[in-house]
This record gives C-alpha cells, sequence and structure tokens, in this order.
C-alpha cells in the first residue's frame, strides 16, 4: 500500500502544493513530506481531515493506496481486471483524470 503516494497525488490533482496544503491541515510540511514520502503513518483523525479535504472518502484512498502485494495472491487475478475500472470510476466520483 503506498498512502503516502496516493495522498500527493490526490493533493497535486487537485491544484494544492505541500505547504498549503500541510497550513489548511493545521501541520508543518515536514510533517506532510513525511507523510507523502512514507515515512510516516497519520493518524485516523488526521486522515479524516486529508479524506475532508481533498474531497475524497477514506474508503476511496485506501482502494487508491493499494496495490497488487495487497491483495491475497488467489485474488491478484480479480484485482488485476477489476483494479483499473474501480480506479477510473473512483477518478469521477471526485473528479480528478485518471493518468494510468
Amino acid at each position: 500500500m503506498n498512502l503516502g503516494n496516493t495522498i500527493s497525488q490526490l493533493r497535486e490533482r487537485k491544484g494544492m502544493n505541500q505547504g498549503k496544503f500541510a497550513e489548511i491541515l493545521s501541520i508543518t510540511q515536514s510533517y506532510l513530506s513525511q507523510i507523502e514520502n512514507n515515512k510516516r503513518l497519520p493518524n485516523i483523525a488526521l486522515l479524516e481531515k486529508i479524506g475532508e479535504e481533498l474531497s475524497t472518502p477514506l474508503p476511496f484512498i485506501f482502494f487508491l493506496a493499494m496495490d497488487e502485494k495487497d491483495v491475497p495472491e488467489n485474488k491478484r487475478t480479480h484485482f488485476k481486471v477489476l483494479e483499473p475500472v474501480i480506479k477510473k470510476f473512483i477518478g469521477e466520483l471526485i473528479g480528478i483524470e485518471n493518468e494510468d
């Protein structure tokens, strides 16, 4: 799971720089950088605030952060088929273009 990278991509797609987003979240830019680089894991309250500010429900953020390694081996074939469709659907729901 690449939660930090997903948060970074969503933030950038919403047109926010790291400094402004950190200010909105009432955290330091350094802490946000650590989160986005997967060096720190935010608590649930901060994750909820991130989701709210990015207009993205947490389950969507978690799904977007998933990769093949997060899925049981016997389900990976299904995941590979469904992942692009679900990511496209999530992108349409939250108003971002899918680059994949």
